[in-house]
């Protein structure tokens, strides 16, 4: 069964709690508007057990920042290297590789994946497959977190584009795939559910619309 999980944005703070200044600073300014990840640090740290956390898609760094300044190690990935720089500037700590979510990972193992807003851009099959070998790397009791389009997120291209597949547009140039409740579900329909939530975030400017889930590998 999927976990309805809900996190008031009063409650962040308290749930910041021992991350780390740094941290905290980052939640109490502009990005306080997109801090999805704040509350799974606990998670995290706990799941990772030493090891680097795995992040695909990292783009300018805005996660990876909130890790590393939470005292956890960081690999991330990203396909752009003009994010790749940005992300490296604001978040030094982590090791970073400019590399397509397609290709082989430069983790064989890890205990957590995060994938914020990275998952969503590909043929139905594609993203099957991007998921298969995530689970692969993950050790038992490892968890992915992340963060996917929903249907519902009408600002950035769930409704008026050329489709392609099924939910999944051509949105200025850019391929897009836009998930419902079922999609969702049928995607980790081997994982073990933790927490599956339809969240608005206000970072991109306009309202966006995505699901906020967390799934993990049996022990």
């Amino acid at each position: 069964m999927w976990e309805m999980r809900n996190i008031e944005w009063h409650a962040v703070p308290q749930l910041l709690k021992g991350i780390g200044a740094a941290a905290l600073d980052i939640a109490n300014g502009h990005s306080r508007k997109d801090c999805w990840l704040a509350s799974w640090i606990p998670l995290i740290r706990e799941r990772a057990n030493g090891v680097p956390v795995l992040e695909l898609g990292c783009g300018q760094g805005h996660d990876t920042l909130m890790m590393t300044s939470a005292g956890l190690k960081v690999i991330a990935i990203d396909s752009s290297s003009a994010m790749l720089e940005r992300a490296r500037c604001k978040a030094p700590l982590a090791r970073f590789y400019d590399r397509d979510l397609r290709c082989d990972f430069p983790v064989q193992r890890a205990g957590v994946v995060v994938a914020s807003l990275s998952l969503h851009y590909f043929g139905w099959n594609e993203t099957m497959e991007i998921v298969g070998r995530i689970k692969q790397v993950l050790v038992p009791g490892g968890v992915l977190l992340c963060r996917l389009n929903s249907t519902r997120d009408v600002n950035f291209g769930a409704k008026g584009h050329r489709e392609i597949e099924r939910n999944y547009y051509m949105v200025h140039g850019q391929t897009k795939r836009f998930f419902d409740q079922g999609d969702v579900q049928r995607l980790f329909s081997d994982w073990e559910p933790l927490s599956l939530v339809e969240k608005v975030t206000h970072r991109f400017g306009m309202p966006k619309t995505a699901w906020e889930i967390a799934v993990g590998v049996n022990q």
